[in-house]
């Protein structure tokens, strides 16, 4: 009587086998080995303040803890103490107006530049370089520039608006009333901002496809229904970097401020980040100043939620 045993499986498949099974644990490692080094720049730079931050609005944090190392926790005093501000609820309406203000302005105007712009003519470049300037410039220059060129008595703009009869003897108090300050400062940011709008939005209009606006063209589309129509469509997820970037930028502002106003007159232009400031630096309230800040960072964190959740929206209507 003969018996029938199964043939045992080959050495050689077994090892392929076993060499397939850990491929994928291979390339999974290399991932995270090439990711690891953002990983941990991110923690460090990013996630450690972060963390700090929001720990040090729950302490007495003084120019003493530095030495003593002592920073005891007070629970939600500093919150209470911000909030009951009437400083920081000035600050909170001042930025959101400088905000929506410079971000208007900003991208309306760089709009219609880069649509000029994209109708090309001669020196259109050189022109383009030209404009250029006041973004290269640093923020702090620009604000000192402005300064002397707004002061009341002997700016150059009270000076030409005189000349043609449109400004009153004594000048336009352009940094100097608490009524006009908080628009000048709008004013200076929006000059500052316009050629950053202004390069990213003709960069997005030169992907735009020639041919449709020949076919609109052909269609007998005017100027303004082929732009609401195929421009301003096309240009959605650029607009939408230009916004997110301008804001992430406008929100924090300080240095402008600072060196335009210093957040006068009468606190008029103060915003939540010479707030963060004048508590951390000037009144040495580390504590409060981390409070300020963390709110700073909750508002930027909401409004890049909106904004990923509306590119992934772009996303699944592309697909």
């Amino acid at each position: 009587m003969t018996t029938i045993t199964s043939p045992k499986p080959a050495s050689g498949t077994a090892k392929a086998k076993s060499a397939a099974g850990r491929a994928p644990m291979r390339r999974g490692l290399l991932r995270w080995l090439f990711v690891a080094p953002a990983l941990a720049y991110m923690a460090f730079f990013f996630g450690y303040p972060l963390v700090r931050n929001i720990v040090m609005s729950f302490q007495h944090y003084t120019p003493k803890t530095y030495f003593t190392g002592e920073a005891p926790f007070n629970g939600l005093d500093n919150w209470r103490a911000v909030f009951a501000n009437e400083l920081f609820t000035d600050a909170l309406w001042h930025t959101a107006l400088f905000t929506v203000g410079s971000l208007l302005g900003q991208f309306t105007v760089g709009l219609a530049l880069a649509v000029f712009f994209s109708r090309r003519f001669r020196l259109s470049g050189f022109v383009r370089a030209i404009l250029l300037l006041p973004w290269l410039v640093p923020m702090v220059v620009s604000a000192v520039v402005w300064r002397r060129i707004l002061d009341q008595d002997h700016g150059m703009l009270n000076t030409a608006l005189h000349a043609v009869g449109l400004a009153p003897q004594d000048g336009v108090p352009w940094l100097s009333s608490p009524g006009v300050a908080l628009l000048s400062a709008i004013l200076v940011n929006i000059w500052i901002g316009i050629p950053f709008n202004m390069v990213i939005l003709y960069g997005g209009l030169q992907e735009i496809p020639r041919d449709l606006y020949e076919a609109a063209s052909l269609d007998g589309s005017g100027p303004w229904r082929t732009f609401r129509s195929i421009t301003l469509p096309m240009l959605r997820p650029v607009i939408t970097v230009v916004l997110v970037l301008g804001f992430m930028s406008t929100v924090k502002i300080l240095d402008l401020i600072l060196a335009l106003t210093s957040g006068g007159p009468a606190d008029s232009t103060q915003t939540l980040g010479t707030v963060t400031y004048q508590l951390s630096f000037l009144q040495l309230d580390f504590g409060q100043g981390a409070v300020v800040g963390n709110v700073l960072i909750l508002i930027s964190a909401v409004f890049a939620v909106l904004y990923l959740r509306a590119n992934r929206a772009d996303f699944g209507k592309g697909k």
